[in-house]
């Protein structure tokens, strides 16, 4: 350690060894003894060179392998020296070797706590700003008190204010975990933790407060309380986000419907098979790129979006023409045709595609997630809010500013009317069932993205979509999303008190009632027809 010590206070920042002269280095590690280890370790340290830094992390996890005959240290793909193998330093393939020629290069607790210290030195101590920004936040989430003595030093030697007062915050955390550490440090430490926020400094102060000193217990209690509050808070707003988010579903999958039902007063059971089918699209255009373009996976939900839109709205144009055309005015035998056309579509799937559950990837932007305040928020949830939102918008605006949504709007109103001033009204509903179907399939690409692929995907969404469009206001789309908006946020603070079933079953009773009040939804259409 003290030669380790000395090293570390003469290396160089960011320095660059040529390879050949690191790979030395690196090797170095392999033979000999344990306190032969830790001098290895000293002099790739003391080389400065950023690439030493990865060797070590797999050192410390017990990954590192050497080439027995040879000698040379190398990385392996997969842990227990499998998979790919390649040179740590160029990372160049190695693939003359195999697993049955690696051993691997042994460590124990005296040098893992050789090891912890070095990386710390070279992470925390590092010219790149990002670097000693992800060492501390490391150090912060570990509260390794053997980091401590390398922490003060950081503290000490930091500029940057941001960089330094997350160090702060891991050296409070670690106060608080460490039986040594005096009162003083210990009081000191508690409003520092308690300026974290969120669940972690709640847990750590949680944590302290069973060890805690009788002086600070009062100190830590009110800390405690103060976040719980804080945390009870945010908690009802993570439930709002969930229940936006689930609205933000609810309102891709009712809006097709809503505008299906509200032009023809066609109850289309089959609606949902339209949703899996945009679904199915986006997993054939992912398959499509995975074997013939890979590069473009990223770009895959652009190509899915409007392939799904097409391919669905021409399955609804062929249902309303071969179909539904010909049940005007029938309303239970049109539920019990599209009922019975939801099951042949099904099954049409499974044929093709197998009753197996298929898996849709993410784009890479898609993934991941952020935190805002005290909220998590996933990036795919994010995106599918944003992409609601919009589709919303370009309805309202087709609806509005075209010949055919002032079409749908006149026979939506007064369907008699509208066919004695020249509106084509079988036209106006073929366009409207295709364009309902067509949204339905961009609900299917989004819901594609936060769940698996089935062919009873559908299902699970066809009940709530009929509550949304009854609830908000048959054919109104303002209607359509408060009613999904407020259905979604509803369920997600029903459901943590009854359960997933109890919860749909209290919402549908309170819809039912709801509807007793008031027969025509939040938001009633206007016109001669409707109010005969």
């Amino acid at each position: 350690m003290l030669l380790l010590s000395a090293l570390l206070t003469a290396i160089p920042a960011h320095a660059q060894f040529a390879d050949a002269d690191l790979t030395t280095l690196v090797d170095a590690l392999a033979p000999g003894s344990f306190k032969d280890r830790e001098t290895a370790i000293g002099n790739l340290v003391a080389s400065g060179d950023p690439r030493a830094v990865p060797v070590l992390e797999t050192l410390l996890e017990g990954e590192l392998y050497f080439d027995e005959t040879g000698g040379k240290v190398v990385f392996t793909s997969a842990s227990g020296g499998k998979g790919a193998i390649s040179d740590p330093v160029t990372g160049a393939d190695l693939s003359d070797l195999t697993e049955a020629d690696l051993e691997k290069v042994k460590v124990n607790n005296s040098l893992r706590r050789v090891l912890r210290t070095a990386i710390g030195q070279m992470t925390l101590l590092s010219e790149d700003a990002r670097v000693r920004l992800s060492a501390a936040q490391s150090v912060l989430r570990d509260a390794d008190p053997a980091q401590l003595e390398l922490l003060d030093s950081a503290i000490s030697a930091e500029t940057d204010v941001r960089i330094k007062r997350v160090m702060e915050q891991a050296r409070a955390v670690i106060m608080l975990k460490s039986p040594e550490a005096s009162v003083e440090d210990k009081t000191a430490a508690v409003p520092v933790v308690l300026a974290i926020g969120g669940r972690d400094a709640l847990n750590t102060l949680t944590t302290a407060l069973a060890s805690a000193p009788d002086e600070i217990r009062p100190t830590i209690e009110s800390a405690i309380d103060g976040l719980a509050r804080d945390r009870a808070a945010w908690d009802v707003a993570q439930n709002v986000w969930f229940g936006v988010s689930l609205g933000s579903v609810l309102l891709l999958a009712a809006i097709g419907l809503a505008i299906t039902f509200g032009v023809m007063g066609v109850i289309n059971m089959a609606h949902g098979e339209m949703v899996m089918l945009g679904a199915y699209t986006t997993f054939v255009v992912q398959e499509i790129i995975r074997q013939n373009a890979p590069g473009l996976f990223d770009w895959s939900l652009a190509i899915a979006l409007p392939a799904a839109f097409l391919f669905t709205g021409l399955v609804g144009v062929a249902i309303e023409r071969g179909i539904i055309r010909f049940l005007y005015g029938r309303p239970l035998e049109t539920l019990l045709a599209t009922w019975g056309l939801s099951l042949i579509i099904q099954q049409a799937v499974q044929r093709i595609f197998t009753a197996n559950i298929r898996e849709v990837g993410n784009p890479s932007w898609m993934s991941g997630s952020f935190e805002l305040g005290g909220l998590a928020i996933t990036w795919n949830r994010f995106y599918i809010v944003i992409f609601a939102l919009l589709v919303f918008v370009a309805l309202l605006l087709v609806l509005k500013y075209t010949a055919i949504g002032l079409h749908m709007r006149a026979v939506t109103q007064n369907r008699r009317m509208a066919s004695s001033m020249g509106i084509r009204t079988p036209l106006v509903d073929a366009m409207t069932f295709g364009l309902g179907s067509g949204i339905a399939g961009l609900a299917g690409v989004a819901l594609s993205q936060i769940g698996n692929v089935s062919p009873n995907l559908g299902q699970g969404y066809i009940i709530d979509s009929f509550m949304v469009v009854v609830f908000g206001g048959v054919g109104n789309l303002w209607g359509t999303l408060v009613g999904a908006l407020t259905l979604g946020i509803a369920n997600k603070f029903i459901e943590p008190y009854a359960g997933a079933v109890l919860g749909k079953i209290i919402i549908l009773v309170l819809i039912i009632l709801f509807i007793q009040r008031r027969p025509r939804g939040l938001f009633a259409l206007k016109g001669r027809s409707i109010e005969a």
